[in-house]
C-alpha cells in the first residue's frame, strides 16, 4: 500500500489504476487513506482499532468531500472516538436505522414520538442508565400496545389499563416505574404541543412501595458464594463483587478496565455512571482483587462481557440459576444432616439486597455509619446540614479498612460449616 503526503494537488493528480483499485495512505495522519477505482472514483478512508478489532471506515467520496483537509479532519474525529472505545461505523449504522424507522412511521404515532423524545431529550439530559432503562421499558411493555397508535388518541383509560396489566402479571413495582417514566415522557410531549392533554394526569401508582429490609444471613452468604461458584463466568464473579464492594448492580456490570487500578486496588466509578452523578472511589479488598485477577484476560473495554463489545445483561435469568444452585446446595446439606431435603426453601431476595447485606454486615462489624455511607456513595448520609458542607474528608483509609474487614467476614462465613441448617429450611414468605 503506497504511502504519500496528502496534499490537494497530489490528490487531484493521482491517476486511476488500469484495473481494479488502489489505496494510498497519508504520511501526515497514519490510518487516513484514499481508494481509487479504475473508473476514477476516489473515496476517503479511515482505518483504526476499536477494542482491538480493526475497523475500516468509508468517510465519503472526493466528489462529496473535495477538500483533503476536511476529509482528514473527519478521519481524525473517527480515530479520536475509537480511542475512547466508541465505534463510529456502528454508531452511524444505528443512526441510519433509527432514521429509517422514524421516516417510515407516521410522525404522530406513539413509537415515532417516543423515539424522538429519547434522541432529542432523554439521551442529552439523563444518564445512560436512565434513558436505556426507559428504552427497555418502552420496547417490552409499551410499544407492543401503543406503538402504532396516534399519540393524541391515548387516554387516561389506556394508561391505567397498561399499568394495571403490568401489575397483574406480578410486577407492581415495575408498573410504578413505568408510570413515572411515562409521566416524564408525556410532559415533554405536552411541552412540544403534540397533544392537548396529558393522559397520565391523575393516574396513580398501583401499589404503595415500602422500603425492603431483606438481608442475607451468614449461612445464606455461604450458599450464595458456593452458588456463584457453580454459576461461573461472568455472573458468578460479578455477583460476588456486588457483595464485596456494596456497589449498585449496573455500576459493577458496566465497569471498564480503564477504571480499575489493580495494583493500587482501586476502582473509580466516573460521575456519568454513578446514580447520584458524583464520581466515586471504591477500595478493593484483597478478595475482590483476587477475583479480578482470576477473570479471563481482558480483550476489550468491559470487565464483565461475553461479546467483548458491551457489558453483560440478562441478570434475571442468571439470578434464577443462582437461586436454583443455592436451593440444591441447601437440599444436599439437609440430606447430609439426616433431614428432609424437601423442606429446603430460602426467602426471596433480589440482587440489590446484596448491597443492603454489605451495609448491614459492616454495621455489625462496628464500622462507623458515616464510613458506610461513603462506601455506598450516599449523597445524604449520617453527616448532614452544615457538617456536610464543612466535612469534606473522604475517609479513604477507613473505607479501605471497612471493606477489608467485610471481605474477611465473608471469607469466614464461606469457610464455616452450616450453623443451623434447619433455620434455612423455612417456608418462603409471601
Amino acid at each position: 500500500m503506497p504511502t504519500i503526503r496528502f496534499t490537494q494537488t497530489a490528490i487531484d493528480k493521482l491517476p486511476p489504476p488500469a484495473t481494479g483499485r488502489i489505496e494510498y495512505w497519508d504520511r501526515h495522519l497514519p490510518g487516513f487513506g484514499l481508494r481509487i477505482a479504475h473508473s476514477g472514483r476516489k473515496t476517503w478512508l479511515a482505518m483504526y482499532r476499536v477494542d482491538g478489532k480493526l475497523v475500516r471506515e468509508t468517510i465519503g467520496t472526493v466528489a462529496l468531500i473535495p477538500n483533503v483537509a476536511d476529509a482528514r479532519d473527519r478521519a481524525r474525529q473517527s480515530m479520536t472516538a475509537a480511542q475512547a472505545g466508541r465505534n463510529p461505523v456502528a454508531e452511524r449504522r444505528e443512526r441510519e436505522v433509527a432514521a429509517k424507522i422514524e421516516a417510515e412511521a407516521p410522525s404522530n404515532e406513539f413509537r415515532a414520538v417516543a423515539t424522538r423524545y429519547l434522541d432529542r431529550h432523554a439521551k442529552k439530559h439523563t444518564k445512560p442508565t436512565t434513558w436505556k432503562e426507559l428504552q427497555r421499558q418502552l420496547e417490552v411493555d409499551v410499544f407492543p400496545k401503543w406503538g402504532r397508535r396516534p399519540i393524541s388518541s391515548l387516554t387516561r383509560y389506556d394508561v391505567t389499563t397498561l399499568i394495571e396489566g403490568i401489575a397483574n402479571r406480578g410486577s407492581p413495582v415495575q408498573a410504578n416505574r413505568t408510570l413515572t417514566r411515562l409521566k416524564t415522557l408525556f410532559k415533554w410531549v405536552l411541552d412540544e404541543e403534540l397533544i392537548a392533554a396529558d393522559p397520565t394526569a391523575r393516574v396513580r401508582k398501583v401499589v404503595k412501595e415500602t422500603a425492603r429490609d431483606r438481608t442475607l444471613s451468614d449461612d445464606e452468604i455461604r450458599l450464595f458464594w458456593d452458588g456463584c461458584n457453580k454459576l461461573g463466568w461472568p455472573f458468578g464473579q460479578m455477583f460476588k463483587l456486588l457483595l464485596l464492594t456494596a456497589q449498585r448492580r449496573d455500576e459493577v456490570a458496566d465497569a471498564e478496565w480503564s477504571e480499575i487500578d489493580v495494583d493500587r486496588r482501586l476502582w473509580t466509578i466516573p460521575r456519568e455512571k454513578a446514580k447520584n452523578d458524583r464520581a466515586h472511589e471504591v477500595q478493593l479488598s484483597a478478595l475482590a482483587t483476587e477475583i479480578l485477577h482470576s477473570l479471563p484476560t481482558p480483550g476489550g473495554r468491559y470487565v464483565f462481557t461475553t461479546s467483548g463489545e458491551r457489558p453483560v445483561s440478562g441478570f434475571s435469568k442468571s439470578k434464577e440459576r443462582l437461586d436454583r444452585n443455592m436451593l440444591e446446595l441447601l437440599r444436599a446439606e439437609l440430606a447430609a444432616a439426616g433431614k428432609d431435603p424437601d423442606q429446603a426453601a430460602i426467602d426471596d431476595w433480589i440482587l440489590h439486597d446484596l448491597r443492603r447485606t454489605a451495609a448491614t454486615g459492616m454495621a455489625r462489624l462496628s464500622i462507623a455509619p458515616h464510613v458506610v455511607d461513603r462506601i455506598l456513595n450516599h449523597v445524604s448520609g449520617t453527616i448532614r446540614g452544615v457538617a456536610a458542607v464543612y466535612n469534606r474528608h473522604a475517609y479513604l483509609e477507613e473505607r479501605r479498612a471497612a471493606l477489608e474487614a467485610w471481605s474477611r467476614h465473608i471469607e469466614s462465613s464461606v469457610r464455616q460449616s452450616p450453623s443451623n441448617v434447619t433455620e434455612l429450611a423455612i417456608v418462603r414468605r409471601a
